[in-house]
C-alpha cells in the first residue's frame, strides 16, 4: 500500500475523476482504461493493484451517475443491458481473479489490437442508423450472454470498465443505434467495475479517499459528456466517429507502453 496521499494528490485526483465523467457521459467508455495511467502518473500512486482496485471503483460509482443521465433521456436497453451485464459480472469474477495473480503486459498489447479492430468496425458502420425500438429477444440473447461474458473477463483482467467493448458489442448483437448503446454500455460498466473492486478491496487495494474524490470530479464531467453525446448523436456518424477516434488513441497509448515495458498494470 503506498503512504497516504497529499492534499495536492487529491486535488490532481479530482480532476482525473472529472476527464473520466466526461468519457463515460460522452461515450460510455474509456473510464479504467484512463483512470489508471491517471492515477498513476498524475496523482502519483505508485502501487499498480491499488490503482486498478481504486480506479474500478471510482469509475463504476461515475458510470452509475451517468446511467442515471441516460435513464432520463430514455436512451437505456434495460433488458438487454441487463442480460449483458448479468454475463459480464460472472466474466469479470474470473477475470479480476486472474488479473491479481498475473503480469498482464503482454495480454495488454492484444487487447489493445483489439481495440484497433474495435474501433476500425466503428467506422465502417458509423452511417448505420440503428433500431431504437430494440429489445430482448430470444435471437440475441445468445449472443448478449457471450459478447458479455468475454467482456466480463477482459474488464476484470485489466481493471478497466470494459465500454470500449460493451458498446459494440450491444451493437452488433442487437443492431441498436450507438447513442443508445452508450446510455445501455453503462450498466455493465457499473456491474463489472463493482465486481473487480470489490475483488480488489478483499486484498485492501482501493484507496476509498482518492476514489471520493475522483467519484466527485467525474460526476461533474459526466453532466459535460452526456450533454455533449446528446447533440452529436444528432449528426449521422459523428458520435461512432468520436467513440472510433478515442479507441485508436487509448489503443495506440496502450501498445506504446506495453513496448517501453512499463509496469502500472
Amino acid at each position: 500500500m503506498d503512504p497516504a496521499l497529499s492534499v495536492t494528490q487529491y486535488v490532481l485526483g479530482a480532476g482525473a475523476g472529472s476527464l473520466v465523467g466526461f468519457s463515460l457521459g460522452l461515450v460510455g467508455g474509456g473510464g479504467s482504461i484512463l483512470a489508471v495511467p491517471l492515477i498513476v502518473y498524475l496523482v502519483g500512486v505508485k502501487d499498480p493493484h491499488l490503482a486498478i482496485g481504486t480506479s474500478a471503483f471510482a469509475v463504476a460509482a461515475n458510470a452509475a451517475a451517468n446511467l442515471l443521465n441516460h435513464a432520463r433521456k430514455g436512451t437505456v436497453k434495460w433488458r438487454v443491458a441487463g442480460l449483458f451485464a448479468l454475463a459480464g459480472v460472472l466474466g469479470a469474477v474470473l477475470g479480476s481473479t486472474m488479473g491479481k495473480a498475473f503480469d498482464g503486459q503482454k495480454l495488454l498489447a492484444l487487447f489493445a489490437a483489439l481495440m484497433l479492430v474495435v474501433g476500425a468496425q466503428m467506422l465502417r458502420g458509423r452511417k448505420a442508423e440503428g433500431d431504437p425500438a430494440v429489445d430482448l429477444t430470444p435471437s440475441n440473447a445468445p449472443k448478449l450472454i457471450g459478447a458479455g461474458a468475454a467482456t466480463g473477463v477482459l474488464s476484470g483482467f485489466f481493471g478497466i470498465g470494459g465500454g470500449f467493448l460493451i458498446v459494440p458489442g450491444l451493437m452488433g448483437a442487437t443492431g441498436m443505434p450507438i447513442y443508445y448503446a452508450v446510455g445501455s454500455s453503462l450498466v455493465g460498466v457499473t456491474a463489472f467495475g463493482l465486481t473487480t473492486a470489490a475483488n480488489y478491496a478483499l486484498d485492501g487495494w482501493v484507496d476509498w479517499p482518492l476514489a471520493a474524490v475522483f467519484i466527485g470530479g467525474g460526476v461533474l464531467g459526466g453532466l459535460i459528456g452526456a450533454r455533449l453525446a446528446g447533440v452529436l448523436s444528432e449528426r449521422k456518424g459523428a458520435l461512432n466517429t468520436v467513440f472510433a477516434g478515442l479507441i485508436f488513441v487509448v489503443a495506440l497509448y496502450m501498445l506504446y507502453q506495453s513496448g517501453q515495458a512499463l509496469d502500472w498494470i
